[in-house]
């Protein structure tokens, strides 16, 4: 029987034209890594329906082209793009800017950076060989991820960010992800944090672009949890109404270490945000929430791997979607506990609140379980607003738009509510209501 080989769509094709110019510009030092992880991708492609983990998210159907990558911004159009920002706009924070994957200098706060803090511009690190190069890519499935060796191949920019052993920094890291331009491109950035034992940095994460343009963003941000260390991280997706986005955060978790991740998303056509969590040390803990919230054809998937491979671990996941129009939301979450994690305890679950009648809702939650002392479960619901809720908040004068608002935000909350920085978790329920503002 002849081999059955799948024909290369014109996006991976472009992909492979586009890498092998990119490649003359990368530095040496890491061209092996870029080699093998393009190779991994050219023999993969795109992801289609075919592929389980992309069963409900067609990135070879929804991907016709391949844009190229960014070139850096002048610096009157960084001026520009950044003045318009809105993501956590008015908290105090080191912001470092990065305008379309490139990070610019005059609007970050490099010279502000807190003590016990060092960032390291990665394209700096690239070409003199850093030593954080080496905690890069803390979660080994993400090299079997195509979405992620492709951020590989084509990572030009980002930060390598350490903070020392003991440090406890106040201030929060703002990473500032600005998109501008009239045609599509790509963007591949990539961001370490590298907390050593019983540090603790709180990390901001705010993405947007210009509507109406197909731009094409990958990024990736690494964590390296040291001992008893605690990272807390919100994450606002913002993106333009025409870009398709894709995002993976993987980290690793030291013995006794907290992590907190709580992404919010309103933009893009089409967002895939994947979450690798490997619990690598004893009675690590971590919460993992989402809020989204989706009309006019969006696609937005939020697909998880927590991988408990220590004993004592104890993970917290909550997503809430809300679904209007004839929109599309996805939650895959998989909890995956070793034979020696003992004692774990996860929880996982996924809200979904319908408000038309034309949207739909994909949930697949999952347990993997080799380990007999443990305390797993995972649930996910689906339905409309509450009538007996809504008429009792009409009956007391409200209007059934305000009332339908304020039954959004109460539903959202849970997942929100989880923030610890108190400017984060403002910044999120703003996004909220104005998102139910536009709705009208």
């Amino acid at each position: 029987m002849a081999d059955v080989t799948n024909l290369r769509t014109p996006a991976e094709a472009g992909l492979t034209k586009l890498f092998e110019v990119a490649r003359m510009k990368f530095p040496t030092g890491v061209s092996i890594a870029r080699e093998e992880a393009f190779r991994y991708f050219e023999a993969v492609g795109l992801p289609s329906r075919r592929v389980e983990a992309f069963k409900y998210t067609d990135l070879r159907a929804a991907l016709t082209e391949a844009a190229a990558p960014a070139e850096a911004p002048s610096a009157e159009a960084a001026k520009a793009a950044v003045a318009g920002a809105r993501g956590f706009a008015g908290i105090e924070a080191v912001r470092l800017t990065f305008v379309n994957g490139h990070l610019v200098a005059g609007a970050s706060d490099l010279d502000r950076v807190p003590p016990g803090v060092t960032v390291t511009p990665l394209e700096e690190g690239l070409t003199r060989g850093d030593p954080l190069l080496g905690q890069l890519a803390p979660v080994a499935q993400t090299r079997e991820n195509p979405i992620y060796q492709l951020n590989a191949a084509f990572m030009a920019d980002g930060a390598l960010i350490r903070v020392a052993k003991g440090a406890r920094v106040e201030t929060p890291v703002h990473l500032r992800f600005v998109g501008t331009g009239d045609a599509a491109f790509s963007t591949a950035t990539r961001v370490l944090v590298a907390l050593e034992d019983e540090a603790e940095l709180t990390l901001l994460e705010s993405h947007e672009g210009p509507d109406g343009v197909a731009y094409q963003p990958n990024d990736a941000l690494d964590v390296v949890v040291g001992d008893r260390a605690r990272f807390l991280h919100t994450r606002l997706n913002l993106e333009g109404r025409e870009a398709i986005a894709l995002s993976t955060i993987s980290a690793r978790l030291g013995a006794g270490s907290h992590i907190e991740t709580v992404n919010l998303v309103t933009g893009a056509v089409l967002s895939r945000h994947q979450i690798y969590l490997l619990f690598a040390g004893a009675d690590a803990t971590a919460t993992v929430n989402g809020a989204t919230m989706l009309g006019n054809g969006q696609l937005a998937d939020s697909t998880l791997l927590a991988d408990h491979a220590a004993v004592g671990g104890v993970s917290r996941e909550l997503f809430k979607t809300v679904i209007d129009g004839d929109s599309t939301g996805v939650f895959q979450g998989k909890i995956i506990v070793e034979q020696v994690a003992q004692k774990t305890d996860g929880k996982m679950k996924s809200d979904c609140l319908l408000l038309s009648d034309e949207g739909q809702m994909m949930n697949k939650p999952e347990l993997e379980i080799f380990a007999d002392d443990v305390a797993c479960g995972h649930g996910a619901t689906c339905g409309a607003l509450d009538d007996d809720l809504l008429f009792y908040l009409m009956a007391r004068g409200l209007p059934k738009a305000q009332a339908e608002s304020l039954l959004v935000q109460a539903f959202l909350g849970e997942a929100i509510e989880a923030v610890t920085h108190e400017g984060a978790r403002e910044a999120l329920i703003g996004s909220v209501e104005a998102w139910l503002k536009a709705r009208g």
